[in-house]
Order: C-alpha cells, then structure tokens, then sequence
C-alpha cells in the first residue's frame, strides 16, 4: 500500500488506491517462466511408439514346438534332435505344409543366445514364414 503525503497543509490523508507495480512484475515473471518450460513439453520430432498388448495365442496342434534345454540341446516337441542339420532337413518337410505351421521357440532363460539363434537360422534356411517365442507372463500386481 502506498500512502501519500502531501504538504499543502491540509489533514493527510490516506490515498486507497492499490499499487499494481508489483503485481504486474510478477505476472511477466511467470509469463517468461511458462514460456521458457512449454516447449520443453511439445517434442518437436513426430513418431508413433509402440503400445504395449498382452496377446492370447490359441496353441493349434499344427504349430511346432522347438527347446532348448540349459546346455543348448534342441529338442522337437520332446525328441532330442541331433543337430542344427537334422533340423533344418526336418522343417524343410513342414515348410512345404499348406498352410505352413508357425514354429514355437521354448528357450531356457540362462541358456545360451547362441542356441536359439541357431533355430531361427535353420528356420530361415527352411523357408519357415512364422516363428514365435514362448515366455511366461509377468507376474500381475
């Protein structure tokens, strides 16, 4: 509040009035302050990231299903296989299916990459169109 004083002798008197200097000095403070933080907000690049879904997949008995054990063994279905050869000759005789099955990898969580990359090659090599992995879900909550 500001008061005014004056000096021409008479009673003094108390001015009412309000003094909008500060108000007006804080209001640009904050105005300066919002305009320096929106862009900060508003990414300039415009992409469209990737939504996270939890599908259910129906197991049909023409998928097959592919392991691999913690020491790099594979496995067809519950049949050791004997190497990455054998198959690769074994899909190639369910590459030709019509409709072509999906392969199911089950990979050991401390087994090697080395291991299930040697399935999905010996996939490509069959000509295998579709190939998945098998994990277990988070745990909810």
């Amino acid at each position: 509040m500001a008061m005014n004083i004056g000096s021409s002798g008479e009673e003094d008197e108390v001015v009412s009035t309000i003094n909008t200097t500060p108000l007006v000095d804080v209001m640009l403070v904050l105005l300066i302050i919002f305009l320096i933080t929106i862009p900060a907000v508003n990414y300039s690049i415009a992409i469209n990231l990737p939504k996270e879904r939890n599908e259910v997949r129906e197991t049909k008995p023409e998928n097959i299903v592919l392991s691999v054990d913690t020491s790099g063994q594979l496995y067809w279905y519950d049949a050791k296989v004997a190497g990455t050869q054998a198959l690769v000759d074994k899909l190639k005789k369910v590459a030709v299916m019509n409709p072509q099955p999906e392969v199911h990898i089950r990979g050991d969580m401390t087994a090697n990459y080395d291991s299930v990359g040697k399935i999905i090659y010996a996939c490509q090599r069959a000509g295998i169109a579709k190939v998945g992995f098998i994990t277990e879900p988070p745990p909810r909550g």
